[in-house]
């Protein structure tokens, strides 16, 4: 294992670099200016310059790229231009809520997905192997700002019984953390869960269809035992990749529900963010969340092939 994690880190640090230079790049090809917005409308250009000089706005393209990655190497992010206080601080408040809405959602995924895969592939009611059908195709056809606004309507208007928004910190208060983390990660997990379950019904179903499940089967072996300890984890390895996958998605995913659920993590940063035109918090929010994303499919990997002994790390 660890020759091949020593074999993937080129390729994982090239991705970085790619990353890190578009971002750059193209958040200087957005319209706006951040000297100007912190000017005000009515700054003269003499203004404007100085805030530009003192920025460093004024410096060739590379050398301001160059001092940025020089930065980050040495752990200094520097502070934000417009959102107020240094870049990590503002990163690492926000980091926490948002890696606990991802988790959330994770297990919301894990369960959910699990749930249809299983009922949509071994059901015997046709109407079950149709409710499966018709919610996974809702899941993914309505996007998280419906979802999410019926989310809020049936449990918190409704029905009244989970709060519509907000945070509260698990060291505070765990019994209400979890009412107000339900809805938001519900809402983020939804299409994944979806997603997730599609692909596990799949392989669950070509894995009951090889011939040595039905020799299995012919030969007086419980459909239980079939199910859980043949066919179950023939159809785990794709489902464990699609994971790694669904889970970047989640982090991506988790800037628009956190603003629909007024929930402060990662997503209301990077909107002040590029609303006045911080590069500094949007380039190193960005880049974070690209590292995150690599190491996340790096994981999947060795997961990969732990769950299927078929594959060999050389």
């Amino acid at each position: 294992m660890r020759s091949y994690l020593i074999r993937r880190l080129p390729s994982a640090l090239l991705v970085l670099v790619i990353a890190s230079f578009l971002i750059f790049t193209i958040l200087r090809l957005v319209p706006g200016d951040p000297a100007t917005t912190l000017a005000g409308p009515d700054a003269d250009a003499a203004t404007v310059a100085a805030i530009r000089d003192r920025l460093g706005l004024d410096a060739p393209l590379l050398s301001q790229y160059a001092h940025w990655i020089g930065s980050l190497l040495t752990g200094d992010l520097g502070p934000s231009y417009a959102v107020g206080g240094r870049t990590a601080d503002l990163i690492g408040h926000g980091l926490g809520a948002t890696t606990e809405l991802t988790l959330g959602a994770l297990l919301f995924v894990i369960v959910l997905g699990t749930a249809f895969g299983m009922l949509g592939a071994t059901a015997r009611s046709r109407w079950i192997r149709s409710a499966v059908r018709v919610t996974t195709t809702a899941a993914l056809a309505v996007p998280p700002f419906v979802s999410g606004v019926l989310l809020v309507w049936l449990f918190a208007v409704s029905l009244r019984v989970l709060p519509p928004g907000g945070r509260v910190a698990f060291l505070t208060a765990p019994d209400l953390a979890v009412q107000y983390l339900v809805l938001p990660a519900l809402c983020l997990a939804l299409p994944s869960a979806a997603v997730l379950g599609r692909y596990l019904k799949d392989g669950i179903e070509r894995a009951l269809a090889e011939d040595f499940i039905r020799t299995a089967a012919a030969a007086g072996v419980a459909p239980r035992r079939l199910l859980w300890r043949h066919a179950l984890p023939n159809a785990l390895p794709p489902v464990v990749t699609l994971l790694g996958m669904q889970t970047g998605q989640l982090l991506g995913g988790a800037v628009l529900v956190e603003a629909i659920f007024a929930w402060p993590g990662l997503g209301q940063l990077a909107e002040q963010g590029l609303t006045l035109r911080d590069y500094p918090v949007v380039q190193d929010l960005l880049l974070l969340l690209v590292a995150v994303f690599v190491l996340v499919q790096l994981l999947t990997d060795l997961v990969y092939a732990w769950v299927d002994p078929r594959i060999r790390w050389e």
